[in-house]
């Protein structure tokens, strides 16, 4: 975890200089009274109409704010509903991508649409998952503060608690905007960064974002184009059919967050050490890094958990694009390693991540997840290597990863009763069955028990 979660940062880190600033120079000398007081009367307007935001919204994180934040930023950009040809180009692209995917995977198409979206459009679609994840930091994050307040402190601030409570979610909401307009700017799909954002069966491109990505890559756009909606597609196509992945993969970052933890102590000595006079002592302060979360062992376990999933996500795509564009595209194989490196090395877009919910969203065993199905698939076939997506029980876990023969040994073993494991979910059904039928009966043994009955 290397990027603390929002609330936690400095609160300009774009401004290197900002410690070094005079106010003199910035002004040139003696300001004009008639322009400070129109300044001044600037500031107090933006200041109401935050403050009227604040009280329109609910929760933690102001999202108004954000939505409008992240819009703002994004204003130099298309706006809302791509041009006809960049439409026609993804619709073409996804249509493609389906009939080539078919042959490579059991799993039927899960996309009943497709979407080409701009960047506004990728933060109007994927805000309702947003604050699903940034909740519960949020909520860690302000009842922190809260909590580090003496009782006679919270007993005399009384309604200015509530008033805190607005400013801490305008300042999540502020920083969350920022941060989704980053994000808007570099995503290719929907899916990019391994988490389902978007709506259901949706399979969502960013042309003018591909646009940027192909100019370092020397192929065709329309191939690239293609290949992004592949990898698109086979995300659909597991989420859709795989109605257990969605709500686990969201769970266990939902569960990190949760677990976030604020030394309060590190409060109090936060308040000894600042001035109120002094605002550069209070940066200092939050920069020395000793309001920074401390990870707990449940977050450890938790942040595994989800490190494995998405690199058995992301490495299940990879190998079913990579045999549904081999012979079909000549860059297959080179975008396939730049989308690889790009997800292990984590650009932009995971520190971003980072920065809003406190850990690293990188499928760091991808290579090892891609041998692993590539080795089912080749000993039992595609029928068997996709039906172990269908039950959590089955997914491999982090220690299948380290030894892939294992696991692939035990699924073509025969269980209990000599039947050989070629359907997961077949054995399954067996030994739940076999459970039930030894499980003794209540209603016998009540049966037996009543000395009423002959």
């Amino acid at each position: 975890m290397t990027e603390f979660p929002f609330g936690f940062g400095p609160s300009n880190p774009d401004d290197p200089d900002r410690d070094k600033k005079d106010p003199a120079e910035q002004g040139g000398g003696q300001q004009d009274p008639a322009e400070a007081f129109n300044q001044l009367g600037q500031m107090l307007s933006q200041l109401g109409q935050m403050l009227s935001q604040a009280g329109s919204s609910s929760g933690p994180v102001n999202y108004d704010l954000a939505k409008q934040i992240a819009l703002q930023k994004l204003s130099g950009q298309p706006g809302f509903g791509p041009p006809a040809d960049s439409v026609s180009a993804v619709n073409d692209a996804v249509h493609l991508a389906e009939l080539w995917l078919d042959p490579a995977t059991t799993l039927p198409a899960g996309a009943t649409t497709s979407r080409s979206w701009t960047a506004r459009d990728w933060v109007e679609h994927t805000l309702p998952t947003w604050q699903r994840l940034c909740d519960p930091v949020a909520r860690r994050v302000s009842g922190a503060w809260v909590e580090a307040l003496p009782a006679e402190a919270k007993q005399a601030a009384g309604p200015l608690l509530s008033m805190v409570g607005q400013m801490g979610g305008m300042a999540f909401g502020s920083q969350l905007g920022n941060a989704l307009a980053q994000l808007a700017s570099e995503v290719l799909t929907s899916t990019d960064i391994g988490l389902p954002l978007g709506p259901p069966n949706t399979a969502a491109l960013v042309p003018a974002n591909i646009e940027e990505f192909t100019k370092g890559l020397e192929r065709p756009s329309s191939e690239v184009m293609v290949f992004l909606a592949a990898r698109e597609a086979a995300h659909q196509r597991l989420f859709a059919h795989v109605p257990w992945l969605r709500h686990r993969l969201l769970a266990t970052v939902e569960e990190f967050a949760s677990g976030i933890r604020v030394d309060t102590s590190a409060l109090e000595q936060l308040a000894t050490q600042v001035d109120p006079a002094n605002p550069a002592s209070i940066e200092e302060a939050m920069r020395s890094g000793m309001l920074e979360p401390q990870t707990t062992p449940e977050q450890q376990a938790a942040l595994a958990r989800l490190e494995t999933l998405l690199a058995l996500v992301e490495g299940w795509v990879d190998v079913v694009v990579g045999d549904a564009t081999a012979e079909r595209l000549p860059g297959s194989d080179a975008m396939r390693e730049t989308l690889r490196r790009r997800r292990a090395s984590g650009g932009p877009a995971e520190q971003t991540f980072a920065t809003l919910v406190g850990l690293e969203l990188r499928p760091r065993r991808l290579r090892a997840a891609a041998a692993l199905w590539r080795l089912v698939g080749d000993r039992h076939g595609l029928d068997v290597r996709d039906d172990v997506w269908a039950h959590p029980d089955l997914v491999p876990t982090a220690e299948d990863l380290d030894e892939p023969m294992d696991f692939a040994d035990r699924l073509g073993k025969p269980d209990a009763e000599g039947n050989p494991i070629d359907d997961p979910i077949a054995a399954i059904e067996r030994t739940e069955q076999a459970e039930r039928t030894d499980r003794p009966n209540p209603t016998d043994s009540d049966d037996k028990d009543n000395p009423n009955d002959t």
